[in-house]
């Protein structure tokens, strides 16, 4: 097990002068939100200069598993958790029983709150239907201005939606421990706006709707009382840092910036993925200073893992220059979905010592790390 100790604050930002921000090392209050908890906890880590490892639908598939009890691809390898485990809620907009990727949204809950009760910490992004033709999921864009239509007032498509984010706010209502407290959970909706996939995406609407959208959102769960939601700002890998705050919803609207950079093409994509991880991470960590607020690598990954060493060749070097809160690559879909749509090795890959030494390293912290942050 590797040792993780948390120094005093005034030490932590002496030392970590690469890190976002040194602003909230402070301990929260006995009346501090769950939301408000987590943010003093991701910014201990941030101030001490260490990094959440995370990974998208950890425990409930791998590459050749599914929906087995106590079981993670991570976990084979180096016996721990991931710190942070990342979910999706896409289909939960239609009422179904599963996510968008055939997760039971039941048993999504239980590995929640197991990962809450092991210090871990948990995080959401969302792929709602399109608000305009429910049969449409969220990458069939379509030839209008559906985020105007949904953030106006009396239109089909603005009623969708107000349905579409009760089912939301039930859902995370419903993640509370066995004494009835809520679990914090980070929340990154329309994320990757900066492209043109999504229908909320850039091509397909305009900074005003798209901020309108956030607004509405965050005001639907403001309105349940929902205290337990961190909210997180995640563009795609811009490539001029001055557009990073494009669709920036402001400062009130927002506790974390992160941006989704992806390494594609291998050895030959290696600079291409370092050059964008310096501009639109830089641009995400020094808005995040700027702002006094945290600053994480919300999505990453090399598919396949084509490049065998790339937690220690690739990652590790970013973790270390830059010292995000947090870092989460994607999931390892099940063999029989997508044979080569995987981020993290599995038991007799090539990456595993690679991703051993990742593990090993002081700088990275695994789901037994945290417990030093609570």
């Amino acid at each position: 097990m590797k040792a993780t100790t948390v120094f005093l604050s005034t030490l932590l930002c002496a030392t970590a002068l690469s890190a976002p921000s040194c602003s909230a090392a402070k301990q929260p209050t006995a009346s501090a939100t769950p939301a408000e908890r987590l943010i003093s906890r991701l910014k201990a880590v941030e101030s001490s200069g260490k990094t959440i490892f995370g990974h998208d639908d950890d425990p409930v598939y791998g590459v050749n598993w599914n929906l087995d009890e106590g079981r993670s691809d991570v976990r084979d390898v180096v016996g721990d958790y991931p710190g942070m485990m990342h979910w999706d809620l896409g289909m939960i907009e239609m009422d179904s029983p599963v996510n968008l990727d055939s997760v039971p949204f039941d048993r999504m809950r239980t590995e929640m709150l197991a990962q809450h009760a092991r210090g871990g910490v948990n995080a959401l992004s969302w792929h709602p239907r399109n608000p305009s033709d429910p049969s449409k999921d969220s990458w069939q864009a379509v030839d209008k201005d559906v985020v105007r239509l949904t953030v106006t007032p009396g239109t089909p498509e603005n009623a969708t939606m107000q349905k579409w984010l009760d089912r939301v706010a039930d859902y995370l209502a419903s993640l509370t421990d066995p004494a009835g407290n809520r679990v914090p959970v980070i929340f990154r909706p329309w994320h990757e706006m900066s492209g043109g996939w999504f229908w909320w995406g850039d091509k397909n609407t305009t900074t005003d709707s798209y901020r309108q959208l956030w607004k509405m959102t965050r005001e639907a769960f403001d309105a349940r009382g929902l205290d337990n939601v961190v909210w997180a700002y995640s563009p795609d890998a811009v490539r001029e840092a001055d557009k990073y705050l494009n669709w920036y919803p402001g400062d009130d609207m927002v506790d974390i910036f992160g941006a989704d950079i992806y390494h594609f093409n291998g050895e030959e994509g290696r600079d291409n993925w370092l050059a964008l991880v310096d501009t639109a991470y830089g641009a995400a960590a020094a808005a995040a200073r700027a702002k006094g607020k945290i600053a994480a690598l919300t999505e990453t990954g090399c598919e396949s893992l084509v490049v065998t060493d790339w937690y220690t060749s690739c990652l590790l070097p970013v973790i270390r220059k830059y010292r995000p809160a947090y870092v989460t690559v994607w999931r390892n879909a099940r063999r029989s979905v997508n044979p080569k749509h995987f981020y993290v090795p599995y038991p007799g890959h090539p990456a595993e010592e690679s991703f051993r030494t990742f593990y090993r390293d002081p700088q990275t912290l695994f789901a037994r790390d945290l417990k030093a942050y609570n």
